[in-house]
């Protein structure tokens, strides 16, 4: 239990067990993080500016600075573990009522538009009983064929162009989700990015336990994963970005200098526009017309299945 000696007061409702998971998924980052092939700036080679001019964004050469993207609806559309477990259903992991409940819980975060900490509690449960017993490579490996299938053509383009911007920039670009690692790691690998912060699942000799390591990486969890990687990886936070649509990842966007709103839930828009944070939405159709954005055709696909998400919650209320 050595990571709880990172444990400090702190006015955030930050958990031993969000430390705990926070410096796990620090930890799984690093590790797995892509080699950086680009040679590296020093201070000396970040332009000089004047009080009165405003910096470039991001800062071409400063390697103190780096940037962190929430996945689910920021970087891609729905949740990566509700894919996730489509595929495995589609391998025969587990059996049709399962992929039932993914399904209800799938079509719940598309209408609401945010996190529900209930339906995604029981997902990361869902997943970690069926991933039990199994090896992690093996996992990685389905995992790799999975993002294909489900994943790839629901990366929101806008998004990936501000990832790329960081990346072109010398700097490095971390995803940070409650998205097991595994998982998280592959999608950024696939998306050139540096690695990925997400909760930790825990194995012993390569298999599952069907445990987790601290706890999601989850609101405060994910704050805890940003402040350990920085510290480990030497980045100034004032001169980081991150990235989110949920309010939940307000403790995250407030430990940098940048933080932006990305198809923002009302709660985050509320809090982005009084502390004057930069927001982007990429959003079409119905999610977009609920926060003023204008609509887009071609949304009655969607329609039905939100319709039909909210007689299923009425009838199980």
């Amino acid at each position: 239990m050595a990571a709880l000696g990172w444990l400090t007061p702190r006015r955030r409702p930050a958990t031993a067990r969000s430390v705990l998971a926070g410096e796990a998924a620090a930890e799984a980052a690093r590790k797995s993080s892509l080699p950086d092939d680009q040679s590296s700036a020093t201070d000396q080679d970040t332009p000089v500016l004047t009080a009165t001019e405003e910096p470039p964004f991001p800062v071409v050469g400063d390697d103190r600075a780096a940037a962190f993207f929430d996945l689910d609806n920021t970087v891609m559309q729905g949740a990566a573990i509700f894919h996730f477990g489509r595929g495995l259903y589609k391998r025969k992991f587990f059996q049709r009522r399962e992929l039932t409940r993914f399904a209800w819980q799938q079509a719940w975060f598309r209408l609401a538009g945010v996190e529900d900490p209930e339906h995604m509690q029981d997902a990361r449960d869902s997943a970690l009983s069926i991933v039990k017993g199994h090896r992690v490579s093996e996992l990685m490996s389905i995992g790799e064929e999975i993002y294909d299938e489900y994943m790839a053509d629901r990366i929101w383009p806008g998004t990936r162009a501000l990832a790329q911007a960081h990346l072109d920039a010398g700097q490095r670009v971390w995803l940070v989700t409650a998205a097991p690692v595994e998982t998280a790691t592959i999608i950024a690998r696939r998306l050139g990015l540096t690695g990925a912060l997400g909760t930790v699942a825990e194995s012993v000799d390569g298999v599952y336990t069907g445990r987790l390591v601290g706890e999601p990486l989850h609101g405060p969890a994910k704050a805890e994963a940003v402040r350990a990687l920085a510290a480990a990886e030497g980045l100034d936070l004032d001169r980081c970005a991150a990235y989110s649509d949920s309010h939940n990842d307000i403790p995250m966007l407030s430990l940098v200098g940048h933080p932006y709103a990305i198809n923002p839930d009302a709660k985050l828009r509320k809090h982005a526009r009084a502390l004057d944070w930069r927001l982007r939405d990429y959003r079409t159709g119905r999610k977009a017309a609920k926060v003023g954005i204008p609509a887009a055709a071609g949304v009655g696909a969607l329609a039905g299945g939100t319709a039909a998400a909210v007689a299923l919650h009425r009838r199980r209320r």
